[in-house]
């Protein structure tokens, strides 16, 4: 309750502001931070090796520096994904970058990746106990000269510290980042991130995150690369560059990638039209526009074995994700699921 109190008092401040006074916040407060109660059984999901207690993640962006991944696994969430971290610091595009969108239950962000690079990852990562299952996001510096280098750099450093690694090449902030989702670029990606998995002997998944603005052209080329990859898992979706023109925020035509309620239709589509594509070989995780149980549900019935949020967090504050689960929980008894997994793409079923 406290924590939802305060998630009330940090709207009522510029989105960069209250973004980093929660961050702050939680780090001072995690030691306080009761743990949730303990989940509904039938939210439990086993993937990579682990198990999973719920399949409510917190996407990338939150917490870029893995500053407090700890504090919030406590609020109930099922797995953490730290950053987008880069091999070096960078500040990240000029502010303002960060907007919300209120009337739309949306947030347009032009970050930039800004982070204090892997080094301040390494440092708070090593430090942590590693009770519950966290990964890092990794990407490439702005003004690098090599990109798939940073990956593999970034990837050596950091992948004994993760429970899985996600490779970003999607976001819409990073100029000419997205041409890695081209399908001679990402063969080259995967190949040398996989490569370095094997010669440093880590075990850890990998995963992509793709962007929500594929053609069907690209997502046959994409599918086809990764059918013929090693990696784990995917991530549907960052956000968009799309702006539906049903928005109605003052700060609709402001650039950067759009998170939250509008993305929801879209992401979910690209979502379904990926499962069916891999023929529900490869696990995936739903991201994009989730606000409810009943979000989560769909995402789930197109094919998500995992689903993650952060947008909403930002309107409905942390308790939102015990609602999340309990609405969960209810669609699973009423459709006779025993459990997520049986859960996933049951759409095509």
């Amino acid at each position: 309750m406290l924590m939802d109190v305060g998630a009330g008092f940090l709207r009522l401040l510029p989105a960069e502001t209250a973004h980093r006074a929660t961050v702050r916040l939680l780090r001072t407060v995690s030691p306080l931070i009761p743990r949730a109660s303990t989940d509904d059984p039938r939210l439990a999901i086993h993937l990579w090796g682990k198990r999973f207690a719920n399949p409510i993640g917190l996407a990338a962006g939150f917490d870029k520096d893995a500053e407090v991944p700890d504090a919030m696994l406590k609020l109930g969430l099922g797995f953490v994904e730290c950053g987008t971290v880069t091999p070096r610091p960078q500040s990240g595009n000029p502010r303002p970058r960060l907007f919300r969108l209120v009337e739309d239950r949306a947030v347009i962000n032009r970050m930039g990746f800004n982070n204090q690079g892997m080094a301040r990852a390494v440092q708070r990562l090593g430090a942590r106990k590693r009770r519950g299952i966290v990964g890092i996001n990794i990407g490439a510096n702005k003004n690098s000269q090599d990109r798939i280098a940073d990956y593999v750099m970034a990837f050596e450093i950091l992948a004994p510290l993760a429970d899985y690694v996600t490779l970003n090449i999607s976001s819409p902030n990073t100029p000419g980042l997205r041409g890695l989702q081209n399908r001679d670029e990402l063969q080259r990606l995967l190949d040398a991130v996989i490569g370095e998995r094997a010669r440093i002997r880590a075990g850890v998944p990998i995963l992509v995150k793709l962007a929500p603005d594929l053609d069907e052209a690209a997502m046959d080329d994409i599918a086809q690369a990764v059918r013929a990859s090693q990696i784990d898992g995917l991530i549907l979706t960052n956000t968009t560059v799309v702006r539906p023109i049903t928005l109605r925020s003052a700060y609709k035509g402001e650039s950067g990638g759009l998170s939250g309620k509008p993305l929801f239709t879209r992401s979910t589509d690209v979502l379904a039209a990926m499962y069916r594509r891999l023929d529900g070989a490869l696990p995936i995780i739903g991201a994009g526009g989730i606000s409810s149980g009943t979000d989560a549900y769909a995402k789930i019935r197109k094919g998500a074995s995992l689903v993650q949020l952060y947008s909403a967090l930002a309107f409905e504050g942390p308790g939102l994700i015990g609602r999340i689960k309990t609405e969960l929980s209810a669609l699973l008894v009423r459709d006779g699921f025993a459990s997520v997994a049986e859960a996933v793409g049951a759409a095509f079923r």
